[in-house]
């Protein structure tokens, strides 16, 4: 399977240097390039790609506003974004993770943790990073301005997709949480498939938000 790729990023030679990496790479194809947000959306319209790679800070609309913009659209419901920035800011973490955004990197990652995340964002097994994005979405949701509850939305689920929605919210992969759990990865997998129709969740990145946000996890619990 070739993972179809667009790169949003408003410097020429960093698109470039991800263009060489992707194509002289085995399972990848870079579709588009953008040098802004608004460019960067109508890519994924026109091309549907499996991934964006979505830089924060661009001219006109920019990388968060962009995201949202991508994920509220149902006929792009397909389509993955990855932040990946130069800026390690806490809290573009967790705007980026709010706006829709499947993962985050820094653009000092390795070349080959970047071909990783591409594939586990394609993918939809696993948020990025966990241990890091955990502790920032912990920090900013534990801020009453910051803080949305969504019971709602949690109160669709089982006790045991609650049980397995934590599971999810501190990492764990399906793989973990059926070890945790003792039942099979296809249950675990059935389990987390069917928490994010239930709270209309595109993927286990805003499952991790929901969790914390409901107040099902304590942040620093």
């Amino acid at each position: 399977m070739t993972i179809r790729v667009v790169l949003a990023d408003d410097q020429a030679l960093v698109r470039a240097g991800f263009r060489v990496l992707l194509e002289t790479e085995d399972g990848f194809e870079v579709c588009g390039e953008a040098g802004d947000g608004a460019q960067a959306v109508a890519l994924a319209q026109q091309h549907r790609p499996d991934v964006v790679v979505m830089d924060i800070r661009m001219p006109g609309v920019d990388g968060l506003e962009a995201t949202r913009r991508i994920t509220a659209d149902a006929e792009l419901a397909a389509v993955k974004v990855l932040v990946l920035t130069t800026f390690d800011v806490d809290e573009y973490v967790y705007e980026a993770l709010r706006a829709g955004a499947s993962g985050f990197l820094l653009k000092d990652t390795e070349p080959v943790d970047l071909l990783r995340a591409l594939r586990v964002v394609a993918a939809g097994e696993a948020l990025l990073a966990p241990t890091v994005t955990r502790r920032l979405i912990a920090e900013f949701v534990g801020r009453p301005e910051n803080r949305r509850v969504h019971a709602g939305a949690v109160t669709l689920v089982t006790d045991r997709e609650r049980e397995v929605l934590a599971l999810v919210a501190g990492g764990l992969s399906n793989d973990e949480i059926a070890a945790h759990l003792v039942i099979s990865t296809a249950t675990a997998r059935t389990h987390v498939s069917r928490i994010m129709t239930k709270v209309g969740a595109r993927d286990r990145a805003q499952l991790v938000v929901l969790a914390y946000e409901s107040g099902l996890v304590v942040p620093g619990g």
